[in-house]
């Protein structure tokens, strides 16, 4: 298997960080923006687009400041996709930090991906 590429994002975030947490570390918070429909039974949660699925194990959870999951199919990788909330000390700015892993030359679609999820994360916020 080829090994993938890890990437972070940077998102400023006009909401409390507590309501953004919210919205990325339940079910129904994610299903707003992340997938049309998120599931969970226990640590194992389902990601359904358009009709497919994807199914992730939760690895982290702080609250109001980190999640952590792992696809399936990366399982026995050291392969992950992590949203972390950071308030910047000084402007007390809010950042949503979006680390992911890709093959080399998907990259740019997995930020794109992002981009457009994040996008919607904050129409349904109201922080656009």
């Amino acid at each position: 298997m080829s090994s993938k590429q890890k990437y972070e994002i940077e998102f400023v975030v006009h909401a409390s960080p507590s309501l953004l947490y919210q919205y990325m570390a339940t079910p129904s918070g994610m299903s707003e923006w992340f997938a049309d429909n998120v599931n969970s039974r226990g640590e194992f949660y389902t990601f359904i687009w358009d009709g497919s699925e994807e199914k992730a194990k939760l690895l982290t959870k702080r609250s109001g400041e980190r999640i952590r999951f792992q696809w399936l199919d990366d399982e026995g990788e050291d392969y992950f996709f992590e949203l972390r909330i950071q308030v910047d000390e000084i402007t007390k700015d809010v950042s949503l930090i979006i680390t992911d892993f890709a093959e080399e030359d998907e990259v740019d679609e997995g930020k794109m991906f992002w981009e457009n999820q994040i996008s919607e994360l904050k129409q349904v916020i109201g922080s656009v």
